[in-house]
């Protein structure tokens, strides 16, 4: 695997934990496609606009969600609201020629209809994972039971991305119970912009650090 034929999949630990930060922040830095399969919620267009939007991307760098619901709640809810039901079938990896970043919904656990959860989608691709988590308070348990998950089903993570306020323990309490390193540790932006996003990309040495990821990773 090399960087140009990357696929990477983004997971969170939990909603609202900032998966589309970093997913914007790894499609600019690695110049790769932005996709987003499933989208529950569509205020503002959606996390696949808001990308968009944001680092003013091109037609040719992000692909259309495959399901798109109204509600802001678990997509298997969201799609019987709908009168919908999620097929994994339709769910297969597309094929592009640059890097591309896989934002999925919610957390790993999360159903996808009423007997496929969204792990088994994780599992059956078999992709690397960056997983984000919040860096304070209730991340050392939302974070360690879903690399437990995900290591239960011999699923690969390639590392953690932490947003929040940066805390003093918690990145090297993860990467001693979890196994995983810590990629890149996010504060808050405010205002976000494709700028900001460049700028802390370089900061951290964000493309050093993920080449030596990937080589563990081989």
């Amino acid at each position: 695997m090399n960087l140009q034929s990357l696929r990477l999949i983004v997971c969170g630990t939990d909603t609202d934990v900032g998966k589309t930060v970093v997913s914007s922040l790894l499609v600019q830095g690695l110049n790769a496609t932005y996709w987003k399969p499933i989208q529950s919620g569509l205020e503002d267009g959606g996390d696949t606009n808001r990308v968009c939007q944001l680092l003013n991307l091109s037609k040719e760098r992000w692909l259309p969600e495959r399901y798109k619901f109204n509600k802001p709640v678990s997509p298997h809810w969201a799609a019987e609201q709908d009168d919908q039901v999620i097929e994994p079938r339709n769910l297969s990896l597309p094929i592009v020629q640059k890097p591309i970043v896989i934002e999925m919904a919610g957390g790993v656990m999360v159903p996808l209809n009423r007997e496929y959860l969204q792990i088994n989608l994780l599992e059956t691709w078999m992709m690397p994972i960056i997983l984000v988590a919040r860096s304070g308070l209730g991340t050392l348990n939302h974070t360690l039971l879903t690399i437990e998950a995900l290591k239960n089903r011999q699923i690969p993570i390639l590392g953690l991305i932490l947003n929040g306020p940066l805390h003093k323990d918690n990145p090297k309490t993860l990467e001693q119970f979890g196994g995983v390193p810590v990629f890149a540790e996010l504060p808050k932006f405010a205002p976000l912009s494709a700028k900001v996003l460049a700028d802390e990309w370089l900061k951290q040495r964000l493309s050093e650090r993920f080449k030596n990821l990937i080589k563990k990773y081989l």
